[in-house]
């Protein structure tokens, strides 16, 4: 069993902002796979089999820096190894729009929803990065604001991509192939 977490803020400000880019692959699972989602562990959650493997995409409803609360619950209500089960899809204002990065273990880069999680679990869990590009403005007007028009039209394609990403991760399971495809690829041509 794998648990796919996508990270962003519950409530309807922050639903189209880069933020929300982990919720916003959750969604675009749930889309594909016609998931229906239930409350459970703090979090939105649904169920699909996928290659003969249950999984669980979930939304922690707990706002981005208490995000390791809801993880936590599941983790021990399933009793997961977080190194082998747990994939979290999120924002990084280190690489550029567009870019995606997997990683296996690190540090939590000053992404607060990933040092929350780690502060529960440690650091040794799977992550898709997903660039959003940085500015040289404030940074949290940055990753709470919503994509300008070019990166709306490009949005789609990231999301696909990073959707594709996570089925890999789950029908491959050899990570460091998965990591050689995606940490190279550029997915958005400008």
């Amino acid at each position: 069993m794998k648990v796919v977490i996508g990270l962003g803020n519950p409530g309807k400000e922050y639903v189209s902002t880069r933020h929300n880019i982990g919720f916003m692959a959750v969604d675009k699972m749930r889309e594909k796979y016609g998931l229906d989602e239930k409350v459970k562990f703090q979090a939105l959650i649904s169920e699909k089999v996928i290659k003969g493997e249950k999984i669980i995409f979930l939304k922690p409803q707990t706002f981005m820096n208490l995000s390791g609360n809801s993880v936590i619950e599941i983790i021990n209500f399933y009793k997961l190894d977080p190194k082998e089960d747990i994939i979290v899809v999120y924002d990084d204002m280190d690489l550029p729009f567009g870019q995606l990065r997997v990683k296996d273990k690190g540090s939590s880069g000053g992404h607060n929803g990933i040092k929350s999680i780690i502060s529960h679990i440690g650091d040794n869990f799977i992550r898709i990065k997903c660039g959003i590009g940085s500015k040289k403005s404030d940074a949290v007007e940055h990753v709470l604001g919503k994509f300008n028009q070019t990166e709306q039209k490009e949005l789609d394609e990231m999301l696909t991509e990073i959707l594709k990403c996570i089925e890999d991760i789950i029908s491959v399971q050899n990570l460091s192939q998965v990591m050689q495809i995606y940490n190279k690829k550029k997915i958005i041509t400008k």
